[in-house]
């Protein structure tokens, strides 16, 4: 079970660049702003630039599907032949994350937050 695809995050070259275009586009400051991340929340959307997201084989915008139960998700999209890009990770908080890229090659973000589990 979902609760939708609440958190967009973008791979991003220059995270300056990127956070000064994102803050004029939203019209809020970050909520984070750190080296490796920075996240704006706007109209219950969560957006964030990841400058390492390239080099994670992101290769555009990935949409995080907001789960209840993240490894089982991830369990069920890997025997439904999806492709492993991010093994459950705690960026955190408690906050837990996965990816994986379907057969066509689009790339699908998990989410679980602390109070989920």
């Amino acid at each position: 079970m979902t609760a939708g695809v609440k958190t967009i995050i973008y791979p991003v070259k220059d995270v300056t660049q990127a956070k000064a275009l994102f803050s004029v586009l939203l019209g809020v400051e970050p909520y984070a702003d750190e080296p490796y991340y920075v996240g704006f929340k706007d109209a219950g959307q969560d957006v964030g630039l990841d400058p390492n997201g390239h080099a994670k084989g992101m290769t555009g915008p990935v949409p995080y599907w907001h789960v209840s139960d993240i490894r089982g998700t991830l369990a069920g999209l890997l025997d439904a032949g999806a492709e492993s890009l991010q093994d459950v990770q705690d960026v955190g908080g408690g906050r837990l994350i996965a990816s994986v890229k379907d057969a066509d090659g689009n790339l699908i973000g998990l989410l679980q937050d602390p109070s989920a589990e």
